[in-house]
């Protein structure tokens, strides 16, 4: 299994879209095996779901992100945990052992030139 996490100086980045990297957790037999990290490059919100399935990633860790992200992440079959904060590491080890606390209906909402992402839906 691949995990992929919104990733910067060691902790999980908060917001989804606007990621620049993602860090990258081979599991094999419960245990992390090997970590990548991997450039999001031009990939924008709805793009980065796809991007994630060709490098054949089944979960994401995140922050805040929005719905058309949400939408994108499960039409591509990838288990969303969002509203995740702190280091990126320690989630992966909490989600490994079922105890990974996040918010499913975690968002990330656009108004104008602003915007807010928050863990609370």
């Amino acid at each position: 299994m691949k995990i992929a996490v919104t990733y910067e100086e060691e902790n999980i980045f908060q917001h989804f879209g606007h990621t620049e990297q993602f860090k990258l957790y081979e599991i094999e037999n419960g245990k992390v095996q090997s970590t990548d990290i991997l450039q999001a490059g031009e990939n924008g919100h709805g793009a980065l779901a796809g991007y994630l399935k060709d490098h054949g990633v089944e979960v994401l860790i995140c922050g805040g992100i929005g719905g058309g992200a949400k939408n994108a992440l499960k039409e591509a079959g990838i288990k969303l945990f969002g509203g995740v904060v702190g280091n990126a590491d320690k989630a992966v080890a909490d989600f490994l052992e079922n105890k990974l606390a996040h918010n499913p209906d975690v968002s990330c909402n656009h108004h104008g030139e602003g915007h807010s992402c928050s863990d609370h839906a």
